[in-house]
């Protein structure tokens, strides 16, 4: 067995099979490095199991709506062991589909990555060497120093647990918080979430935020920013948080407390400063090409590029440009401009493009259209229970610049607004194209 490589990738996600589609076309040899299971974090860990518990929150909404439309239902009983089940027996073909599609494209070695020089890799006493060698090795739940952190759990053994927690508490108020917290909350356990920032998901629009907040509490969540977590710590079966609040101490008790604070680069165990790879511990240095600036032999893609948001499509761009790159030189630049997301609460939250607060402070004279319709004809229809938008339109081009919408099916409708972004379609085109009606998307045109 060859031990020189054209391509070294180290990890099995989107990232990784986004580089080695390229590099395979172009009949480049390849080593693929994997550690845990091949697919990665999404769809083993991550958003697609994570999606079947966000189905069932939907399902738990949609009963609770429904005396509005004349349908009696009995009180409902979330089967949690079930729905982990469920959940696991989708999934479970994936990673070894994902080896096989590894295996067609290059050599598989199993284990944990150490650079040893420049262009050379360790894995469990096997050195192997390559041209150009691709840090694709996804993130990890963000530690924390609390006192106490080693009682909480992640993402990741939520996912697995089968018996549903009577109370949790979420330290951390991002995507990771508000996306389990409705599927919990809806199920009957009692959420809390703690988040330090003034503003749940600090990246999002600020009214955005605001709307799906207030659906949040309604549901029974109890949310908290602002906050400042001293300790956790073991009380019996329970878990006791202490944290500070408005100047005031308190305690909050909880079978569970997960860590929603996010995730970070996973590339502290790889040796970087043996492969002279410029980095601060988390954040390695490249440039525009995704290429390190201080050994060109190294390139990096997905969540373990932490300039660009971890979203798994994103994973798959990225690592197909650090193929093309690699394959025909660096020559191909990322665009994020334009990059529809959801955060999948029930119902979700999707965003594309610039918040309000951004906009201005770039410079946009904007007009800025927000919009409740939850007393449209659509969605009266459905009882929407939250149904939110703003729409951020450059005066000067008449170019939407950003779009934000909170239920009224946004996950679907925000591609919409992102395909015009692209293609530089003007609110005014947008307005004059018919729609089927009556649905979600003919609402589009009234949006702004």
């Amino acid at each position: 067995m060859t031990n020189h490589f054209d391509v070294i990738i180290i990890g099995g996600g989107n990232a990784g099979f986004g580089v080695s589609a390229v590099a395979s076309e172009a009949n480049k040899s390849i080593a693929f490095i994997e550690e845990w299971d091949f697919g990665g974090t999404c769809p083993n860990r991550g958003c697609t199991p994570k999606k079947v518990l966000v189905a069932a929150g939907h399902a738990l909404h949609e009963i609770e709506v429904a005396s509005e439309h004349g349908i009696t239902v009995g009180e409902p009983r979330l089967d949690w062991g079930k729905l982990i089940q469920r959940s696991q027996d989708m999934i479970g073909f994936i990673p070894g589909a994902m080896q096989g599609v590894a295996e067609k494209r290059g050599t598989v070695f199993k284990g944990s990555a150490k650079f040893t020089g420049k262009n050379s890799i360790e894995i469990n006493g096997t050195e192997i060497t390559g041209d150009n060698i691709v840090i694709a090795t996804g993130s990890i739940t963000r530690p924390l120093s609390i006192p106490g952190s080693e009682l909480m759990i992640t993402s990741n053994e939520v996912l697995l647990e089968t018996e549903q927690p009577k109370e949790v508490v979420f330290i951390g108020g991002g995507v990771i918080a508000m996306e389990f917290s409705h599927v919990y909350a809806r199920a009957g356990t009692t959420v809390t979430i703690l988040e330090a920032m003034p503003q749940l998901l600090p990246r999002i629009d600020a009214d955005a935020v605001a709307a799906i907040a207030g659906e949040s509490e309604r549901i029974g969540i109890n949310l908290k920013t602002g906050v400042t977590v001293n300790a956790v710590v073991k009380d019996g079966d329970q878990c006791i948080v202490r944290y500070q609040h408005e100047g005031k101490d308190h305690e909050i008790s909880a079978d569970r407390v997960i860590n929603g604070t996010g995730r970070i680069a996973n590339v502290a165990s790889l040796n970087l400063a043996a492969a002279d790879v410029k980095h601060d511990g988390i954040r390695i240095d490249t440039n525009e090409y995704l290429q390190s600036v201080s050994n060109p032999h190294i390139w990096v893609a997905g969540d373990a590029l932490v300039t660009s948001a971890q979203l798994s499509p994103l994973a798959t761009y990225e690592g197909r440009i650090v193929g093309n790159n690699i394959v025909n030189g660096p020559k191909q630049i990322p665009d994020y401009s334009v990059v529809p997301n959801a955060v999948y609460t029930v119902p979700a939250l999707a965003s594309v493009g610039l918040s309000e607060a951004e906009a201005k402070n770039q410079g946009f004279d904007v007009e800025v259209t927000q919009s409740d319709m939850t007393t449209w004809f659509s969605g009266k229809s459905y009882a929407e229970t939250v149904a939110w938008s703003k729409i951020l339109i450059d005066k000067a081009t008449d170019k939407i610049v950003g779009a934000h919408i909170v239920g009224h099916s946004g996950e679907e409708l925000i591609h919409i607004f992102a395909l015009a972004m692209k293609f530089n379609i003007t609110a005014s085109q947008l307005k004059e194209s018919p729609f089927a009606f009556p649905t979600f998307s003919s609402d589009v045109k009234n949006l702004f």
